[in-house]
């Protein structure tokens, strides 16, 4: 006879966890798209290449985020796709800012100097876009079992006041 299997629910993984899933994930997934984007650009304008594969690796790394990185549980939701779009647009600014500048301040600085600092904003854009995606686009908040949406009710008689409270307006706020 078997025994039934307990019912577990799947815990989020801690900070640390997904910071070093997200470094593997998305540093993974960064580190193709910077030589897919120098490949790419060998053909159309920087900017167009870096747009192309922001997007690509964006849908990519939101996916392995999902399923992996924050244990969401599955495919990622249109809603967080959306949200994590939103973050990797702010990225794209970041490195094309970053490469702006470069090719501002030095007229042809080489490869490895372009993939340098490309790479440098990439990290300084990702750790922002951790936060992002940690508190925001996979948060799950688990204490009392409900949604994310939900909201935790007070009890109906928290917001009575009592006899000994009604002429102490400091009493009745946080009876209230």
């Amino acid at each position: 006879m078997e025994a039934a299997a307990p019912n577990r629910t799947r815990q989020a993984p801690g900070t640390f966890t997904s910071f070093a899933r997200f470094v593997l994930c998305g540093g993974g997934v960064g580190l193709a798209s910077s030589f897919g984007v120098a490949a790419l650009a060998s053909w159309t304008p920087w900017v167009l290449a870096n747009a192309a594969v922001t997007v690509a690796s964006t849908l990519l790394a939101t996916e392995l985020h999902a399923r992996f990185t924050f244990g969401a549980g599955g495919r990622a939701t249109w809603r967080q796709h959306a949200q994590s779009a939103g973050s990797a647009t702010a990225a794209y600014a970041v490195t094309c800012v970053a490469m702006l500048l470069l090719h501002h301040l030095a007229e042809t600085p080489g490869a490895v100097v372009e993939q340098a600092v490309y790479l440098s904003a990439s990290a300084f854009a990702g750790v922002a876009r951790f936060a992002v995606l940690r508190l925001v686009v996979f948060a799950r908040h688990r204490s009392n079992g409900a949604p994310a949406t939900a909201r935790t009710a007070r009890p109906a008689t928290a917001a009575v006041a009592r006899p000994e409270t009604l002429g102490d307006p400091a009493a009745l706020c946080r009876a209230a």
